[in-house]
């Protein structure tokens, strides 16, 4: 007999956020996904600190030292390319989608596509977040904007050995070509339409919302910390 999954709880700040944008529980994100800007570059340069040498391997192709791992950051063109981010709790960033653009003649998929540019991206989450579907749902992210945006091609290149990219580009239906030790994979993405646009729109307003209160819950944490202490009688 098969178990029924039980329902996950859905906390107040969901609660509140379901009622706020009158979204539905189909509406909803798995994951808050906020679109990154500038002001979060010190934050997004943490991240990518943090990921342990094997992690680093698997997302840059090679185990970056950390003043390399500072230069690709400050390279990092938020005006330009679309770089995504999952915010928990106390205000940390334990997931990161780097989404690019390039004209499709410079793109080794440049023969699926006919439109002028193609997409490639690039996902890390931190070891302690995985297994929470943050990595999939950061693709999702990234494969509806492109939807979009009159991009019908998302590229993917990584480690054949990175076996959490490998079942992310499998489940979504991506093309994979292996050739020494790494991995070429592409989806085609269908046109948009008022659905896909509307649900771009939901999720970016719900992470807005979500990064807000995080911000200000951390904020305010910080404030409380540095008042005096009450002296003991």
């Amino acid at each position: 007999m098969e178990e029924k999954k039980t329902p996950a709880k859905v906390g107040p700040l969901r609660r509140w956020l379901d009622r706020k944008l009158g979204a539905s529980s189909a509406d909803r994100p798995a994951v808050p996904i906020k679109e990154l800007h500038e002001r979060d570059r010190r934050r997004v340069l943490r991240h990518f600190l943090e990921l342990e040498n094997a992690d680093r391997l698997l997302r840059f192709g090679s185990i970056l030292s950390d003043e390399r791992v500072a230069h690709y950051v400050a390279g990092l063109d938020f005006s330009r390319d679309m770089i995504y981010g999952v915010y928990n709790g106390v205000f940390r960033l334990v997931g990161v989608g780097h989404l690019a653009f390039a004209p499709k003649e410079t793109s080794p998929v440049k023969e699926a596509t006919t439109k002028d540019r193609v997409a490639e991206l690039g996902i890390s989450v931190l070891r302690s977040t995985r297994g929470r579907g943050v990595g999939s749902q950061l693709f999702a992210r990234a494969a509806i904007h492109c939807r979009n945006n009159d991009i019908d091609t998302l590229y993917m290149h990584c480690l054949s050995s990175n076996q959490t990219m490998m079942h992310i580009a499998k489940k979504a239906g991506m093309e994979i070509h292996r050739d020494y030790g790494e991995a070429d994979a592409y989806l085609k993405l269908p046109p948009p339409n008022p659905r896909s646009v509307l649900q771009e729109a939901v999720q970016e307003q719900y992470a807005m919302l979500d990064y807000t209160f995080k911000a200000n819950a951390r904020a305010a944490v910080k404030w409380l910390d540095r008042l005096p202490r009450r002296k003991q009688k």
